[in-house]
C-alpha cells in the first residue's frame, strides 16, 4: 500500500498517495467518481496545461503574477507534460459535468511542481487558475485539444487518401465497367469516374470540417464563472490567446462573447455532424468497397482487395474485406458519438452546459477512429488497389442496359425489346440490334462503344 500524506483544501484534510503530484480536490474526486476506466482525455489535459502556461504568462504581463511564480508554474507544466498521466491525472471522464475535477487536478499538479521548484508555496486556485474559472478553460480546452487533432491528425489522413483516390482515378480513367443504381445493372462508368467521386466526397468532407473549425478558433477565455468576467483583468484574455497563437501557430482569438461558448456547445455539436458526414462518406466507400469484392465466384468480382488474414474459423481458404468492415464500424461509432453530442450539447442549463467531459471525449475519439480510419484505407485497401479487369469487360459486355445508347436512334420501345432480348437470350446487345435494326454494324458499334459512353465528368 502506498505511503500517505495529508492535503488540505477548503472542505478540510483527505488523505493522498505520497508519489502523486495532485493534492485534495483531485483525491476527493478520484473517491466520488468511479464510474468506469475511462480518462478525461490526454489532448484535452495537454491543452489544458498549455492554457495554465498562457494564464501564467498573461498574468506576469499585466504585474498580477510574480515573474518567478509565473516561471516556476511554466516549468512545471513542461515537467508535467514528462508524467505518467495514468498515475498523476486519473480523474474519470464521468464526473462534475463543468470538468472542474481535471481542471483542479491539473491546477494542482502544476502547483506542487512549481512549489518544488521555487522553493515557495504555489496555490492551485489562487496563482495556477488566477483569472480563470473551470467554466471557461475546458470550453477553451476542447477548442484547443479539437483543433490540434483536426490540424495534426485528421486532415493528413484525408489528404493522404484523397491524393490516393486521385492518383488511381487517373491510372483506371479507361477502365469501364458496369454502372449500378438500385444495385442494378445500369450504363457503364469508368472506374476512374467511380474512385473520383470517392475522392470528391472525402474533399467535401475536409471542406466542411474545416468551416466548422473556424467557430472553434474563438476562445471563452477571460469569461470565467458566467461569462461576465468577474476577478479577471480585461485584458487577460488577449494576452493569453496571443501566447496561445505563438504556441500552435493557430489564430486563437479571445470570443467576443465567452458566454456563448459556456452556456451552449452549438460550435462542437456542428463539429459532431461534420465528423459524422466523413463517416458516412467512409462508409459509402467501404460498403461500395465490399460489393465489388464479392465473390470471388458468385459475387461481382469486380476488384480483388488484398489477402490479409484467414477469413474463417470453419472455411479454408475464405478471406473477408477486414478493412473495409472495421472502417464501417468505425463509421457506426462516429455516428453514435455525434447522437451522444446532440444529447450533450442541449444540457446547457443557463449559463453553463453541463456535459463537457463528454463532449471533448466522443470529439476526440471520433477523430481518432477518422484518422485511423483512412490510414488504414490508404495504406491497406488502396496500396495495392487492382481491378479484375476481364471480369468487368465480360460482364459489361453482357449488360442489356447498353440498349439505352440506342433511345435517340431506334426509339425507347425498340430499345427496350432489344435489352429485354439480350437479357433472355444471353446475347449481346449489339447480336440483338443487329437482328432487330436496318443499322450497319460499325454505326452500333460506335453507338454502344463503353468507353464512349461513359463521359468524362466535366
Amino acid at each position: 500500500m502506498s505511503k500517505m500524506r495529508i492535503e488540505h483544501d477548503s472542505m478540510g484534510n483527505v488523505q493522498v498517495p505520497d508519489d502523486v503530484y495532485y493534492q485534495a480536490q483531485t483525491q476527493r474526486a478520484r473517491d466520488n467518481f468511479q464510474f468506469s476506466k475511462r480518462r478525461f482525455p490526454t489532448p484535452a489535459i495537454l491543452a489544458l496545461l498549455d492554457i495554465k502556461s498562457a494564464a501564467a504568462q498573461a498574468n506576469s504581463q499585466l504585474g498580477l503574477l510574480d515573474n518567478a511564480m509565473a516561471k516556476a508554474i511554466q516549468q512545471a507544466i513542461i515537467a508535467s507534460k514528462k508524467l505518467d498521466f495514468s498515475q498523476h491525472f486519473p480523474i474519470d471522464l464521468f464526473q462534475t459535468g463543468s470538468g472542474t475535477s481535471s481542471n483542479m487536478n491539473v491546477n494542482e499538479v502544476i502547483a506542487s511542481l512549481a512549489s518544488n521548484i521555487l522553493q515557495a508555496k504555489i496555490h492551485p486556485n489562487d496563482h495556477v487558475n488566477m483569472g480563470q474559472s473551470s467554466n471557461d478553460v475546458v470550453p477553451a480546452c476542447i477548442h484547443i485539444s479539437t483543433v490540434r487533432q483536426l490540424k495534426g491528425l485528421l486532415y493528413p489522413s484525408i489528404k493522404g487518401l484523397s491524393d490516393k483516390l486521385a492518383t488511381l482515378a487517373d491510372e483506371y480513367s479507361n477502365t469501364v465497367k458496369t454502372g449500378r443504381t438500385h444495385l442494378m445493372d445500369a450504363m457503364p462508368i469508368t472506374l476512374g469516374q467511380e474512385l473520383q467521386c470517392w475522392q470528391q466526397q472525402l474533399n467535401s468532407a475536409q471542406a466542411r470540417l474545416q468551416q466548422v473549425e473556424l467557430s472553434l478558433h474563438h476562445l471563452p477565455l477571460g469569461g470565467t464563472a458566467v461569462g461576465t468576467g468577474v476577478n479577471c483583468d480585461p485584458n487577460f484574455a488577449k494576452l493569453a490567446c496571443d501566447d496561445l497563437q505563438q504556441q500552435d501557430q493557430i489564430p486563437w482569438q479571445a470570443a467576443v462573447m465567452p458566454a456563448l461558448y459556456m452556456s451552449s456547445q452549438d460550435h462542437t455539436l456542428a463539429m459532431a455532424s461534420a465528423l459524422k458526414g466523413l463517416a458516412v462518406t467512409l462508409l459509402k466507400i467501404a460498403n461500395d468497397l465490399r460489393w465489388m469484392n464479392s465473390g470471388p465466384v458468385a459475387g461481382l468480382q469486380e476488384i480483388s482487395l488484398t489477402a490479409l488474414q484467414p477469413g474463417s474459423s470453419i472455411m479454408p481458404g475464405k478471406v473477408n474485406p477486414v478493412i473495409p468492415e472495421a472502417v464501417a464500424m468505425i463509421a457506426a461509432e462516429v455516428i453514435g458519438n455525434e447522437t451522444t453530442i446532440t444529447i450533450a450539447a442541449q444540457s446547457g442549463n443557463f449559463q453553463l452546459n453541463v456535459m463537457l467531459p463528454l463532449i471533448a471525449d466522443k470529439l476526440l475519439s471520433s477523430i481518432d477512429l477518422l484518422t485511423h480510419a483512412c490510414q488504414a484505407m490508404t495504406d491497406k485497401v488502396f496500396a495495392e488497389f487492382k481491378p479484375n479487369a476481364e471480369h468487368l469487360t465480360q460482364a459489361l459486355e453482357k449488360n442489356p442496359i447498353l440498349a439505352t445508347a440506342l433511345n435517340s436512334v431506334v426509339g425507347y420501345d425498340m430499345a427496350a425489346k432489344i435489352a429485354k432480348r439480350a437479357d433472355k437470350e444471353h446475347k449481346s446487345v449489339l447480336a440483338i440490334a443487329l437482328e432487330e435494326t436496318d443499322l450497319d454494324e460499325d454505326k452500333l458499334k460506335a453507338i454502344l462503344d463503353p468507353l464512349h459512353l461513359a463521359k468524362p465528368f466535366e
